[in-house]
């Protein structure tokens, strides 16, 4: 393998392939060589917009061309299938996120890609925040004391994004696996499950379903109980006014015995703010502290978190690290959002696999 990755991206029916192009470009050691996608109207503009090659069908770009990385944006249905053929072919592979629309079938690309000792990582691409980071470190210190209890909302909606965004499969439940839980609540579910470095081992949840129009749900709702004790309360939704900054209200919350932690992201914005309270001894005279954080302004999805994730996937690659997101959290956030829907199916707490 040489120093540059070679990229393949398969599918552009999504809202990121486009966005992740500038993070691309800017990485030194990736260069997308080809796309696939079955639809012409995006899979031309695409290709003449970014100076690459394009294909009908992804299997046509496997066939065709040699690649190191392929960047999987399918509908959750066809990701393992794709990924598996990768896998085969030697071929390292990230998926976005949920990365399948079963956990079974994202299990599927896990075996795949250990059988054939290839590399598998899904963009959660929070983990990489300056302002997680440090709420990371704030857990691990023991300033906030015993974790009690969580928050985690995640409202982008509507769903006309995904109409204007040529991306309508991720209203059909059949190509997505479901509404906004499987969308937006996994990168929640991972993130909490990584702050607090427990699992979630039973799971409470409802489903409600105002737009009739689809058979998703567009709003999710779930109380979460972790190994260690803790609960989470999740309020995951498609419903959020189009007047909202970036259509986007995101909201992450700890509390603990000693102290507790507040943070509303600004979504794609540079100013963030961090809200720490604590009695234990290390904050001193200063129990109430609020911490401002100015992020680089980079273009792409996310900004320069995105940009973090391509650098680190890129340099574990090419030196033949195991992924700091691998395909086990994958798996696991996906057995969480299964689990919410039975229990919003059966009206009853359901537990998630060990």
């Amino acid at each position: 393998m040489s120093t540059v990755l070679r990229i393949g991206i398969l599918g552009l029916a999504h809202l990121h392939p486009a966005t992740y192009m500038p993070h691309f470009a800017r990485c030194s050691k990736t260069r997308v060589v080809a796309v696939s996608e079955t639809n012409p109207e995006l899979r031309l503009p695409f290709a003449a917009q970014f100076g690459v090659k394009a294909y009908p069908e992804w299997q046509d770009l496997l066939a065709a061309e040699t690649m190191d990385l392929a960047f999987i944006f399918l509908p959750h249905c066809d990701c393992a299938a794709a990924a598996v053929a990768c896998a085969e072919r030697g071929i390292h592979v990230v998926v976005e996120k949920p990365v399948a629309n079963t956990s079974g079938n994202a299990a599927r690309i896990v075996d795949a890609c250990r059988k054939n000792q290839v590399y598998f990582s899904t963009p959660y691409v929070w983990r990489y925040h300056p302002v997680i980071r440090k709420m990371k470190e704030a857990i691990d210190s023991g300033v906030l004391g015993r974790i009690v209890g969580c928050e985690g909302r995640c409202a982008a909606g509507g769903l006309h994004r995904y109409i204007d965004g040529k991306s309508e499969w991720m209203l059909e439940r059949a190509k997505s696996g479901g509404g906004p839980m499987y969308n937006l609540g996994v990168h929640w579910i991972d993130l909490y499950r990584w702050l607090l470095g427990s699992e979630i081992t039973e799971v409470i949840g409802r489903n409600v379903h105002v737009n009739q129009a689809y058979d998703i749900e567009d709003n999710s709702f779930a109380i979460a109980t972790f190994a260690g004790g803790a609960t989470l309360a999740l309020d995951i939704s498609y419903t959020v006014p189009d007047s909202y900054p970036y259509g986007r209200d995101l909201y992450l919350g700890i509390r603990g015995t000693e102290g507790c932690i507040n943070f509303s992201p600004s979504f794609e914005g540079t100013q963030q703010t961090l809200f720490i309270c604590s009695n234990h001894k290390a904050f001193g005279g200063a129990p109430r502290q609020t911490i401002r954080f100015e992020l680089e302004t980079l273009p792409g999805y996310c900004g320069s978190i995105g940009l973090d994730y391509i650098n680190d996937t890129a340099d574990r690659i090419l030196s033949a690290r195991p992924p700091f997101i691998g395909g086990q959290d994958a798996v696991r956030a996906l057995q969480v959002v299964e689990a919410i829907y039975e229990s919003a199916r059966s009206g009853r707490a359901a537990a998630v696999p060990s």
